[in-house]
């Protein structure tokens, strides 16, 4: 039995079944059978097909890396013949050949460890292993426990002991969230044969107590490790204990034992010491804690606990590191005054300073202090190195929202992080179909929260919902990221429910009487501004292009100023609302990207192409549509429906949400309001502001029996079951036409 080097759990190698996927390996085999499906393998580049790469895993296997696999487009590749690349194994063929996939990791240091395949040794191990037998670095130490250290004149056991030390180089990398490789961590990780050659007896028994066994920490770090040693030696003095010290103050005191208080933020396992990511208000530090080759010390400490640690501070390749000799897990009290501690810092740190509105405007102004407290939110989540998950409805105002804050976020992320992707883990875009977050989104977003904790020790992130989640109908899903934890903010430009409010941790949201008057995006871009104020001149023209009418002129004129005049705002707002269309599910960054911010997007521009086909698409629909309008009048009310099963063609551009936006904008001048019905849900357009859940409720009345619910309040839709339909239709009318009237 060895131990994973991810995780430290015993397993029958060096890795387990979650971790495979985390490290990459050298083939040394000689035949495609013998590779294994899954694992990512380096190799070097052989040469170009039109269809593909030819990549040399190993020195006698080729296998093709086909041009749907890559992420960018063949001709941009600048790889050249014998460069060293990262690729996936996807399929072994009975002929022998083999199909690679795209690693978006091509780098060795960005994955978590490398072992050697080598079929005829059996299971993967560390390069430093030679002698391929796995359990060599996970042995019991019988080398470093030799009796006499002059005995490492032999050659073989010497190389055993300085594997089994941590003094050797590994191949152990550090996980993505951090992106710094463990090879540093195990060179200062202590010889037991050394140790045993030279610990005075005093020595050794500190030594037990501290960091070199990996237990009694917690009676050291609490004071109690000196109370030990004095147990055993009457005669001497209790060793004073180590002064606390903030992190940043640690360049300044190499050499010196120090007590540190903070944060896990990491625990990794390298072929030698554990290694301990720790934070305070200040900054943060790495802590390697050896118990034995390879084995985890201080099990029972993991990623969020707050701990003292006591160790030696080293320079080690020009960075700071702490050699533990002693930690333990704060609780109760304790726990909290250091937690307090760092959040007070950490807020004071993420407040963003005074940022004026992109423009003058009451609404905004007056949510200046929620537009601040979100901001923070989302500054102190990137801080924290804490993932920032954006939630948007699928419509040109959900899109631009969201792209507003991913555009003031990412370049935080950068700055933060030294991986080349790290804006991709760091920060994610997802939007909603409708403008609700139900159980199903936030079961996803759980389920995918929680995997990315268990696998790369990710924090969970700070979801933050725009153009969507106002309502109540989103309860259910706040709830389920409440109970793990996940944070929780919105922007949107209905009135917030209250118990909503109570559901999440801050939010930008205009009471009943400002409601749609302005925009989600308009608001986003505001808290956008906040939270990095570099891109203020990128955000500009966004509130211009999320206004479909009435557009308040200091935006218009915001907009101009950026170069965008009233055709290029429309063109920018019709396209971002056809490819919102597509793919809705899907973030589409780049494109959404080019759409708002391309250059170039005047006729004939990106923009410009698309929202033709836009326009081509809403006219043609809207003129089957209008053709089939049915009219009714109850009590000198006015009141337009239109079937939307049997006038429109279903599952094409556009979708029904904004073909009733556009039909009531034609024809509120005619009728008070425009009703979409089909088999099992309806939708109501109207100037005036109702309440579709009064409406259910009092429609539900005549028609008890038809299940029907108010699903969306902000985006007026209800549904019921599809046999009374047509009672459920009726009554809604005369319902919405008394509401209007």
């Amino acid at each position: 039995m060895g131990s994973c080097i991810i995780c430290g759990k015993s397993v029958d190698g060096r890795i387990c079944d979650l971790h495979e996927e985390d490290v990459v390996f050298e083939f040394r085999g000689n035949q495609p059978d013998q590779l294994t499906v899954d694992r990512y393998y380096r190799g070097t580049v052989d040469g170009y097909a039109e269809f593909g790469v030819f990549v040399d895993i190993g020195d006698s296997v080729t296998g093709l890396l086909h041009r749907s696999e890559l992420d960018q487009r063949l001709e941009s590749l600048e790889w050249d013949s014998g460069d060293t690349v990262f690729v996936q194994v996807k399929q072994v063929r009975d002929n022998g050949n083999v199909d690679l996939g795209w690693s978006i990791r091509q780098a060795e240091e960005e994955f978590r460890g490398t072992l050697v395949d080598d079929p005829e040794q059996g299971a993967p191990y560390l390069e430093e292993d030679e002698s391929g037998n796995e359990d060599a670095a996970a042995d019991d130490g019988s080398a470093a426990d030799a009796p006499d250290a002059s005995e490492e004149s032999d050659s073989d056991d010497s190389d055993a002991t300085e594997a089994e030390s941590g003094d050797s180089d590994v191949t152990t990398r550090g996980d993505e969230s951090d992106g710094t490789g463990e090879s540093d961590a195990t060179d200062d990780a202590p010889t037991t044969a050394d140790a045993a050659a030279t610990e005075t007896p005093a020595t050794a028994t500190e030594s037990d107590a501290g960091a070199g066994s990996g237990d009694g920490g917690a009676a050291a770090a609490s004071g109690g490790g000196a109370a030990a040693v004095a147990e055993e030696e009457p005669d001497s003095e209790p060793d004073a204990e180590p002064t606390h010290v903030a992190v940043g103050t640690l360049a300044d005191r190499v050499g010196e034992t120090v007590r540190l208080e903070g944060v896990v933020e990491s625990a990794r396992q390298t072929s030698g010491p554990t290694v301990f990511e720790v934070r305070d208000e200040t900054d943060s530090v790495e802590c390697a804690a050896f118990k034995e080759a390879g084995v985890r010390a201080y099990p029972e400490i993991g990623a969020d606990d707050v701990v003292r640690l006591d160790g030696e501070v080293r320079e080690r390749r020009g960075e700071l590191q702490v050699e533990t000799e002693a930690l333990v897990k704060l609780e109760g009290d304790e726990r909290e005054t250091v937690e307090d501690r760092l959040a007070d810092a950490l807020t004071e740190q993420a407040e963003p300073d005074a940022v004026d509105p992109l423009v003058a405007d009451e609404t905004v102004e007056a949510l200046s202090e929620d537009v601040r407290e979100v901001a923070t939110a989302v500054r102190r989540a990137v801080l924290e190195e804490r993932p920032v998950v954006v939630r948007h409805a699928a419509t040109a105002d959900g899109y631009v929202a969201g792209v507003a804050l991913e555009r003031a976020t990412l370049p935080l992320v950068r700055d933060q992080h030294d991986q080349h992707d790290a804006v991709y883990h760091y920060f994610d875009r997802r939007p909603l179909e409708e403008g609700v977050y139900d159980m199903d989104d936030a079961t996803k977003d759980a389920t995918r929260m929680l995997e990315a904790r268990e696998r790369h020790d990710e924090k969970l992130p700070l979801f933050v919902f725009v153009a969507a989640g106002a309502t109540s109908e989103s309860l259910d899903g706040f709830e389920l990221l409440d109970l793990y934890g996940a944070g929780r903010a919105l922007v949107d430009d209905v009135a917030v429910d209250p118990e909503v409010d109570e559901a999440v941790d801050a939010a930008v949201a205009p009471d009943g009487t400002e409601a749609r008057e302005t925009t989600a995006a308009t608001l986003s871009a505001n808290v956008a501004a906040h939270v990095n104020d570099d891109v203020r001149a990128d955000l500009q023209h966004l509130p211009a292009v999320s206004y479909w009418e009435d557009t308040p002129e200091a935006y218009a004129e915001a907009a101009d100023e950026a170069g965008y005049d009233e055709a290029a705002v429309r063109e920018v707002r019709e396209a971002v609302a056809l490819e919102a269309y597509y793919q809705s599910y899907e973030d589409k960054r780049e494109l959404i990207t080019d759409l708002l911010f391309g250059e170039g997007d005047g006729p004939g521009g990106l923009a410009g192409h698309v929202s033709e086909q836009f326009r081509e698409k809403l006219d043609a629909e809207i003129e089957t549509a209008e053709a089939n309008l049915d009219t009714q009048t109850v009590e000198g009310t006015d009141i337009a429906v239109l079937d939307t099963d049997a006038f429109t063609h279903r599952y094409e551009f556009p979708p029904t949400a904004l073909l009733l936006d556009e039909l009531h904008r034609r024809h509120r001048d005619d009728v008070s309001a425009v009703i979409g019905v089909s088999d099992d849900e309806l939708h109501i357009r109207s100037d005036r502001a109702i309440d579709v859940r009064d409406v259910a409720d009092r429609a539900r009345e005549w028609v008890p029996n038809a299940g029907l619910t108010a699903t969306s309040a902000r985006a007026g839709k209800l549904e019921y079951i599809a046999g009374e339909r047509s009672a459920v239709l009726d009554t809604v009318i005369d319902v919405v036409a008394d509401e209007v009237a």
